[in-house]
C-alpha cells in the first residue's frame, strides 16, 4: 500500500497553538493586602459618612481593620460630621498606674468583637463572653494624675496642677479625646498641689492646695474659649482650708468639704458665698470624705466600704441607700472603687482578685446603672420625699492587671 503523499508545500509554517501566557494585572493604586481584600475601596467621605453613624465603642476595633481607616477615625471632619448628625455620645475613660513605670496609662471603653467561643473554650472558662473591655491608647509620656485635678469639657481631659519633682505645679495639659494627643494649656496663675477641680457652665473652677492661700488665690476660673485665667475673689477664705478633701457641682452650686467639718458653698450664678459646719459634719460622719463618689442628674452617689451605695437627701441631711440595683454584687471590701457620670448614668468600677492567676492578678469590673427619682411610696413621709432607684443595665469584667493603681475614670463627649 503506497503511504499518502506529502503535503503540498505553501510556503508558509503550519501554524501551532502555543500556550498563552498569562498577563499580569497592572498594580492598584494600593497594594493589595490582606486587609484591603476584606474591604473594598470607598471614597473617604463615604466612609466617614458610615463611621459618623457608628456608636464610638466599635472604633477601636475598626482601626485594626486598616491604617486607611485608623487615619480616618482620628480624623476632625469625621467628628464634625459626627456632631452635625447629632451622633455624639459619652465615651468613658480609666486612668491606672503600673509600677515601676512612672507615666500613667489611658484605657478607653469599647464593645468586645462579637466572636464565637469553641465549646473547648467555654468549658475551660465557665463564664459568658465579657461585652465590653477597656482597650489601652498608645500616648507616650502622659502626665502623671495621681496629684491633679483631673476634668473634662466636651472631648477633652484637664489635668491640672499636681506635683513636679514634690513641688506645687502651675502646669495644665489638655487630652484631646478625638486623636488622643496631650497639648500644654495656658498654666495657672498660682502652682497648687492636689487642687479640686469642678465644671461649672463650661468652665474650670480649681481651689485650694495652696498652703499660703489668701482670698485672691484660694479659687481661680479657666474659661476655653478665651484660653486665660482669672482669680476669684473668696470673702469667706478663713473658712476654707488649702486642703479640699471632696467638692462637688450640686444645683448650680459648688461644694467644698473640708477635713476640719466645714464647708463653703459657692453659686456662680449669683456670685454668692455660703460657709457651713452642719452639712459638712452630716456628709463627714457618714463617708463622703473616704470613699468613691459622683453626681449624676444633680444626685450626689456615694459608696460607703461598709455598705452599698447610698445618695445624699440634701433636704432631709442625710444618706439614704439607693433602691433597686438588681445584680449588682456586694461590693463591702472591696479596696478600690471609683465611680464617673457615664452620660447621666452612674458608671461603678471595682476590682477583684482572680482565683485563676492564684490570687496575684486583679480584674476589674464595671456596672452601668441608670438613675431615676421616684416619689416615695411612704404615706408617713411627705409629699415631696423622693427615693433614687438604679437599674443596672451591665456588669462586665474589662481588664485582668498586677501592681498597679486606680487613678480615675471619667468620661467624655466625642
Amino acid at each position: 500500500m503506497s503511504s499518502p503523499p506529502p503535503p503540498r508545500s505553501t510556503g508558509e509554517e503550519p501554524s501551532i497553538e502555543k500556550p498563552k501566557k498569562k498577563r499580569k494585572k497592572p498594580s492598584p493604586a494600593l497594594p493589595q493586602t490582606p486587609e484591603s481584600t476584606l474591604v473594598p475601596s470607598l471614597p473617604d467621605d463615604l466612609l466617614i459618612s458610615s463611621f459618623a453613624r457608628i456608636s464610638r465603642l466599635h472604633y477601636p476595633s475598626l482601626s485594626l481593620v486598616s491604617k486607611s481607616f485608623r487615619s480616618l477615625l482620628t480624623s476632625p471632619v469625621l467628628y464634625e460630621t459626627r456632631s452635625l448628625l447629632g451622633r455624639t455620645e459619652s465615651c468613658l475613660y480609666v486612668c491606672l498606674k503600673f509600677y515601676p513605670d512612672p507615666n500613667p496609662r489611658w484605657f478607653t471603653l469599647c464593645r468586645r468583637p462579637n466572636r464565637a467561643l469553641t465549646n473547648s473554650t467555654r468549658k475551660k472558662k465557665k463564664e459568658k463572653p465579657s461585652g465590653h473591655l477597656l482597650l489601652p491608647i498608645r500616648i507616650p509620656n502622659s502626665p502623671r494624675a495621681h496629684w491633679q485635678g483631673v476634668v473634662t469639657i466636651g472631648s477633652s481631659i484637664y489635668s491640672i496642677g499636681g506635683t513636679s519633682e514634690d513641688l506645687p505645679s502651675s502646669s495644665v495639659w489638655v487630652l484631646d479625646c478625638h486623636c488622643h494627643v496631650w497639648r500644654k494649656a495656658p498654666s495657672m496663675r498660682v502652682e497648687r498641689a492636689c487642687p479640686a477641680a469642678n465644671v461649672f457652665d463650661g468652665k474650670i473652677y480649681v481651689a485650694g492646695g495652696v498652703n499660703n492661700f489668701n482670698s485672691s488665690n484660694w479659687i481661680e476660673v479657666f474659661d476655653p474659649k478665651t484660653q486665660t485665667w482669672e482669680s476669684l475673689l473668696c470673702p469667706i477664705v478663713e473658712k476654707c482650708s488649702a486642703s479640699v478633701d471632696k467638692t462637688a457641682v450640686i444645683d448650680g452650686r459648688i461644694i467644698y468639704m473640708f477635713h476640719n467639718e466645714r464647708s463653703v458653698v459657692y453659686s456662680p450664678k449669683e456670685d454668692r458665698w455660703e460657709g457651713r459646719r452642719g452639712l459638712a459634719m452630716t456628709i463627714l460622719d457618714l463617708g463622703w470624705a473616704s470613699y468613691s463618689y459622683c453626681v449624676v442628674d444633680n444626685v450626689l452617689c456615694c459608696f460607703e466600704i461598709s455598705a452599698a451605695l447610698k445618695w445624699f437627701d440634701f433636704k432631709r441631711q442625710y444618706w439614704i441607700d439607693i433602691e433597686g440595683l438588681k445584680g449588682l454584687p456586694k461590693l463591702a471590701g472591696y479596696s478600690c472603687v471609683k465611680m464617673a457620670n457615664y452620660g447621666g448614668k452612674l458608671a461603678v468600677f471595682w476590682t477583684k482578685y482572680h482565683r485563676a492567676s492564684g490570687y496575684k492578678e486583679k480584674r476589674i469590673f464595671c456596672a452601668v446603672i441608670a438613675i431615676e427619682r421616684r416619689k416615695s411610696d411612704d404615706d408617713d413621709d411627705d409629699d415631696d420625699d423622693e427615693e433614687v432607684w438604679g437599674t443596672v443595665e451591665w456588669i462586665d469584667p474589662l481588664l485582668t492587671v498586677n501592681s498597679s493603681r486606680f487613678e480615675c475614670a471619667l468620661a467624655a463627649i466625642v
